[in-house]
């Protein structure tokens, strides 16, 4: 769902239920979203509206995060993209692989919404105009 002018916040993530809960701690702090579910559909959004950050889940559709991330950082508009990782996967593997992409955050499944919140804000340099509670 696209909110009227530019999203703030660009989510890319293929499971229906972190999606939707993503939406709603995001939107209730304040900030308009738009959502894509595979890797392709998120660079043609990146390129087509550019968001202040991007939500990154790694393991997507079509193409992955690291895929993702490394066209992000690629294109001179958005290399300096702010850009958090959503990783089920703990391993510090792919936090390096994604630290050497370029990414600006992490935050591990499961996660509490405010630090998601926190990060995001963060990252953009704009306070949430409320957080969820947990």
């Amino acid at each position: 769902m696209m909110a009227s002018g530019s999203p703030d916040i660009l989510i890319v993530e293929d499971e229906p239920a972190i999606l939707t809960s993503l939406e709603f701690i995001l939107q209730h702090a304040g900030w308009k979203t738009h959502s894509v579910t595979d890797g392709e559909a998120a660079i043609k959004s990146v390129q087509a509206g550019q968001p202040k950050i991007v939500v990154l889940d790694l393991m997507l559709p079509r193409r992955n995060g690291f895929e993702v991330l490394k066209v992000i950082r690629r294109q001179p508009a958005t290399k300096e993209l702010p850009v958090l990782i959503l990783t089920a996967k703990g391993q510090q593997q792919d936090k390096q692989t994604a630290r050497e992409l370029g990414a600006s955050d992490f935050i591990t499944k499961p996660y509490a919404n405010t630090d998601v919140v926190e990060a995001v804000a963060n990252l953009i340099g704009q306070p949430p105009k409320a957080v969820p509670a947990p």
